[in-house]
């Protein structure tokens, strides 16, 4: 059975990320690795990783916790071989995946909780320094790639 490293990211909803790239810079000391102006999100790393936490805008007329990207990311053990297994796994057991991506860093699968919490279930595909790279010359410009978790690789 595939094992759930532990929680890697979260992605938070905010309404002004300048003012979230302040405190998370000036205040918790984080460096800022990207800004998307596209997608109005920043992405921010304690050191070694690509991001330990992102931020993206929330519409005015929604709840900041409702926020479509807004997630807890916990790492899988394995790669993409494993992370279809999960998928089949959960899909077996009645949790349909909300969407399926390939990050090009990493390989993804969210869900939502029972309560809507949207998880992200991942594989590393990248080493953490090269995804790092990846994230600060722009790969977010890239992300959001379709994943078919579904076909086995063969």
């Amino acid at each position: 059975m595939t094992k759930i490293l532990g929680v890697r990211h979260v992605v938070l909803g905010v309404r002004d990320p300048q003012r979230s790239i302040t405190f998370y810079t000036e205040v918790l000391g984080m460096e800022l690795v990207n800004f998307s102006e596209e997608r109005q999100m920043a992405f921010f790393s304690f050191g070694e990783r690509d991001h330990d936490l992102a931020v993206i805008k929330v519409p005015e007329d929604q709840p900041v916790g409702s926020s479509g990207l807004s997630h807890t990311a916990f790492e899988i053990e394995g790669g993409l071989e494993q992370l279809r297994e999960l998928y089949a796994r959960l899909k077996a057991r009645g949790a349909e995946p909300e969407m399926t991506v390939d990050f090009v860093s990493t390989k993804s699968l969210f869900l939502l909780d029972p309560d809507g919490n949207r998880l992200e279930l991942f594989s590393q595909a990248m080493p953490l320094s090269e995804a790092k790279s990846y994230l600060h010359d722009g790969g977010v410009s890239v992300v959001l790639q379709p994943l078919d978790l579904e076909t086995v690789a063969g």
